[in-house]
């Protein structure tokens, strides 16, 4: 049979073409790069969180050997910051919901660079405000990245929980190792070595700002009346507590540490420089810690199971740190950074299983850092007091491991499937 004119001479060496994805298949696949971007924004977001405050711990010394200022004042550089967390934290599901939280992050990304510029001007003033501006951004930001994780990653909250936390203790790793060494390296002054972290807030800026336009609202896009009304009843619910009392602990636990640690083991005998390397060694192994523990919350280990776990292994490091700090301090300090990155995890995870929705979830983080930062400001002043009462440091350790018992209380509270709501149950 002849070929008509007609048609074409059919090329067999070619497969024919393929019809056009489906709608569907090509939306799935733009929400998939999509929710990508939005992890690696988050993530970014998260490393930016500790930086600018604990780059100033290792600058301390060349901080009061240039201005002059007494240990009190240099003290302020580090509790400053904090106390704006817990005072301005029950203001940020507002500003979230005014503004939405994509926008609301943008700005405090973008007055986070505005406080660490503030710094480099050459005065005792500036250097305070600088910080005063930084924790007024941070507190922000504190706030509303659970509650973007919670809206925007619902199926996969615990690993993406795990993930925030793992990039806050990398970030505070990073500034605690790395300040100093790029300063010696590239001959900086510490306020350009306090600025240099700027850079990375810089970085928060450009990655979030495509984020801006996704979502109008606090808890969803677009932004409904309903989703805008404040949670009702929120201080008066015991989910909500116990939740926030575990965090309070694990606030005041990480901040006593890093604040006196390195002080113990000097006393102990220890070289200084040996001393604040087991610091940041603690804080290598709690990236580890924060990292796999939503993983064996996926894996369906009880949440209540692991806050035990975490709990122990903190007080273990405690006890280890009283009873023997100059042998086995590495022991010590892995113990240390798995308990406290596994106890900032669930902090983080219980701020999005114990609520509802994304509104509920910035309230219920709003009202648990308010609590936590204010009383974690207080603590390594607190420990430091009965230091200097008893003369030792035996009485500091054991109240630290005393309050693995209302963690573990308030642990376990917070690990009952149960929401934080009157409003749904």
């Amino acid at each position: 049979m002849q070929q008509s004119v007609n048609e074409e001479p059919l090329d067999r060496s070619e497969s024919p073409p393929r019809a056009p994805a489906p709608p569907e298949t090509r939306a799935a696949r733009h929400r998939r790069e999509s929710n990508v971007l939005i992890a690696v924004s988050v993530i970014l977001l998260a490393v930016n969180l500790r930086p600018a405050l604990v780059a100033v711990s290792p600058l301390l010394g060349a901080i009061r050997a240039d201005t002059g200022m007494s240990a009190t004042t240099a003290g302020l550089l580090t509790t400053l910051p904090v106390v704006c967390f817990g005072v301005l934290s029950p203001f940020a599901p507002r500003i979230g919901n005014r503004l939405g939280a994509n926008v609301a992050l943008l700005l405090a990304m973008v007055v986070l660079v505005a406080g660490t510029a503030v710094r480099l001007l050459p005065s005792m003033t500036a250097l305070l405000l600088g910080s005063v501006v930084i924790g007024l951004a941070l507190a922000v930001a504190n706030v509303l990245l659970p509650s973007v994780i919670k809206r925007e990653f619902p199926s996969r909250a615990a690993l993406m929980s795990g993930v925030y936390s793992m990039s806050m203790f990398g970030g505070a790793a990073l500034a605690a190792g790395v300040t100093v060494p790029v300063q010696h390296a590239a001959d900086l002054g510490w306020r350009t070595a306090l600025g240099f972290w700027g850079l990375l807030g810089v970085l928060g800026v450009l990655v979030w700002l495509p984020q801006v336009p996704r979502r109008t609202g606090a808890a969803g896009a677009p932004a409904r009346p309903a989703d805008n009304r404040p949670v009702r009843g929120l201080w008066k619910h015991p989910v909500a507590w116990a939740v926030a009392v575990f965090f309070t602990g694990t606030t005041l636990i990480f901040y006593a540490s890093s604040a006196w640690l390195p002080t113990m083991l000097t006393d102990a005998g220890m070289p200084s420089g040996t001393a604040g390397w087991m610091l940041s060694f603690m804080s290598l192994v709690a990236i580890a810690g924060a990292f796999f523990t939503p993983i064996l919350t996926g894996r369906n280990v009880p949440s209540g199971v692991l806050v035990v776990l975490s709990v122990l292994l903190t007080m273990a490091g405690f006890a280890g740190v009283l009873a023997a700090p100059a042998t086995a301090t590495y022991l010590w300090m892995a113990l240390l950074g798995l308990g406290q990155g596994a106890m900032l995890s669930l902090s983080v995870l219980f701020f999005v299983l114990r609520a509802p929705d994304a509104r509920h979830t910035a309230q219920l983080s709003s009202m648990s850092q308010c609590a936590g930062y204010i009383l974690g400001s207080v603590g390594p002043s607190a420990v430091g007091a009965v230091h200097q009462w008893t003369g030792d440091w035996a009485v500091p350790l054991v109240v630290l491991i005393v309050l693995g018992i209302p963690m573990i209380w308030s642990g376990l509270g917070s690990a009952r499937k149960r929401y934080a709501s009157y409003e749904i149950t």
